[in-house]
């Protein structure tokens, strides 16, 4: 049984140039002033501090060397910002990728990374073209939380040699099984000097947070690991000591070596890059869109998500994808459009061209504590706790979808927390499905009166210019979630009260109920009131517990009683 949502006549599809219009040109035909590039220099130069040792990290921990974290973030965020279909999306290099990224190198060598990251980009921009972006939103609420945590964990463990500065008798194990007992034998290996400086980094990083919240806190956290190291003269592992440093120059484009056997083996990578990057992307659009009450273009972001990548590949990047904390970073600092993730990208640019001698004293137990900081704020906590006690089905994606991704691979775990998902879903239907002895090929008519538990339709609803009364019909899962949202959000833009009628929704999952909460929060914060009518005690106790509750909305009985509510706060107001 299909969702639908009752509303005004849908208006014909938007044609192929609107489509992958990039937003940049959409915020200069708009008009762009001097104001608006004041506000997107400050904005790209705040998310460059931030991005700038975060990009050096992530590459670090990928296997790659740290100027190539800065060359993924430098062309890749040009391009994603330049060509990308949301206004506020930053690009380049992410936690997320650390895994299959080392993964990568150490089966096929630095070229075939730069291969499967090429092809990668190719995937991404048959996807976007093909306008296939809209079914990754098709992606299960507790599968994005359960793989995001298992990166999370994946990604702590990688940087404890760094951090207690261990040494290994051999290579450090990938699988996690592996990697822990070899780490506890090298135990007694650990420097005093390496773990201070690792947890005086953290230390540091969570206390800015806490007392200076708008201050560049890992940058200078990282900072004062390079001046103590460059001072005291410590022992420490740094850039400078294991890569040499930093070049100053840019690097010369080139194809990485091409073959069909290259291409054969690196395309599994190629394929989880593709996957994993147009997830992260879209997750971050959602979340800029959330933040900003504006609306991406999914399919026109995949397609700058693709070129971003290919340009990345040609220029010794690594994989590119829109990052979550970056974005949300140049939401706050004001940017205006996407000439801030440009402006991003000449900044750190700047700094490889001029201040890169500097980065040699960086000590890597700094960059080690930058990523054990950002793993732990990578685990939706708040979310894991609503999940797990939702229901035991969320609960088993989530935790399936956790376990596969720690111990045995991220496309695996979202596949299986798919197709978990899938079958949770059935289950909840033939739950909730009537069985009638008599089904008509043409629905009958039915009298005024048998209306079922859905009220009749009320003109003086439907003419209130402040009100917006809105119908779901049938199952409100995670494959009608993303569909609905947007329909809902649309339409509440112009309207101060939102009314949604659940009369007729049978059951609603988790990825659904986090869909209302997003749109309750963000219509909240903009001065607007949603009201929830028709409710059932099943779908509302899924709905408190993921947060949907009063004062965030107004529970009513009927729609009639919804409309008098909203009529009397607007007059009250």
């Amino acid at each position: 049984m299909p969702a639908n949502v009752t509303s005004t006549p849908r208006p014909s599809g938007p044609s192929f140039s609107e489509l992958f219009t990039p937003k940049l040109v959409t915020v200069l035909r708009e008009g762009y002033t001097l104001s608006h590039l004041r506000s997107d220099a400050i904005a790209g130069l705040t998310v460059a501090v931030v991005a700038l040792p975060l990009s050096m990290a992530i590459a670090i921990a990928s296997g790659a060397t740290p100027v190539q974290g800065l060359y993924t973030a430098i062309f890749g965020g040009f391009v994603v910002s330049a060509l990308g279909g949301s206004r506020f999306q930053i690009g380049g290099p992410a936690g997320a990728f650390i895994v299959l990224v080392a993964a990568t190198v150490a089966a096929h060598g630095i070229e075939g990374l730069y291969l499967a990251t090429l092809i990668a980009g190719l995937i991404l921009l048959a996807v976007g073209f093909l306008q296939l972006g809209t079914y990754i939103k098709f992606i299960p609420y507790p599968v994005t939380v359960g793989f995001t945590a298992g990166i999370a964990v994946i990604i702590f463990a990688s940087q404890l040699k760094e951090l207690f500065g261990l040494t290994l008798e051999g290579p450090e194990p990938g699988p996690l099984l592996e990697k822990l007992p070899a780490l506890w034998n090298a135990l007694p290996t650990a420097e005093p000097s390496t773990v201070c400086v690792a947890v005086a980094t953290v230390a540091l990083i969570a206390v800015l947070k806490q007392v200076r919240p708008h201050w560049p806190g890992m940058l200078i956290a990282v900072a004062a690991g390079a001046v103590a190291t460059a001072l005291l003269d410590l022992p420490l592992a740094t850039i400078g000591t294991r890569y040499g440093g930093i070049p100053t120059g840019l690097p010369t484009p080139h194809l990485p070596e091409i073959s069909l056997e290259r291409i054969g083996a690196v395309l599994p990578s190629a394929i989880s890059f593709a996957l994993l990057g147009s997830i992260e992307s879209l997750l971050s659009a959602v979340v800029a869109d959330g933040m900003t009450g504006r609306r991406h273009r999914s399919n026109c972001e995949l397609v700058g998500q693709g070129v971003a990548n290919i340009a990345s590949a040609l220029f010794s990047g690594i994989c590119v994808t829109g990052t979550i904390a970056r974005t949300a970073t140049n939401v706050r600092a004001g940017a205006h459009g996407p000439v801030a993730g440009m402006l991003h990208a000449a900044f750190l640019l700047v700094f490889v061209l001029v201040a890169a001698p500097l980065g040699r004293f960086i000590p890597l137990a700094s960059l080690a504590g930058v990523l054990a900081f950002v793993s732990w704020n990578m685990v939706e906590k708040q979310a894991i706790a609503t999940l797990l006690r939702a229901s035991r089905g969320d609960a088993a994606i989530l935790v399936s979808t956790f376990l596969l991704t720690i111990f045995r691979d991220l496309t695996e775990a979202i596949v299986v927390g798919f197709a978990l998902g899938s079958v949770l879903f059935i289950h909840r239907m033939s739950t909730t499905t009537a069985v009638e002895t008599h089904v008509p090929l043409v629905p009958e008519d039915r009298a005024d009166d048998a209306n079922g538990g859905r009220s009749p339709y009320d003109e003086a609803a439907g003419s209130d210019p402040d009100v917006v009364v809105l119908r779901i019909s049938g199952a409100f899962f995670f494959g009608a979630a993303a569909a609905i949202g947007a329909v809902l959000d649309r339409i509440s833009d112009a309207h101060r009260a939102l009314v949604i009628d659940f009369a007729a929704v049978p059951f609603l999952d988790s990825t659904a109920a986090n869909t209302i909460e997003g749109l309750a929060r963000k219509a909240t914060g903009r001065g607007k009131r949603v009201f929830l009518t028709g409710v059932s005690r099943d779908v509302r106790k899924s709905l408190l517990a993921h947060g949907v509750e009063p004062p965030l909305v107004t529970y009513c009985a009927t729609i009639g009683e919804a409309v008098a509510a909203a009529k009397q706060a607007r007059a009250g107001a």
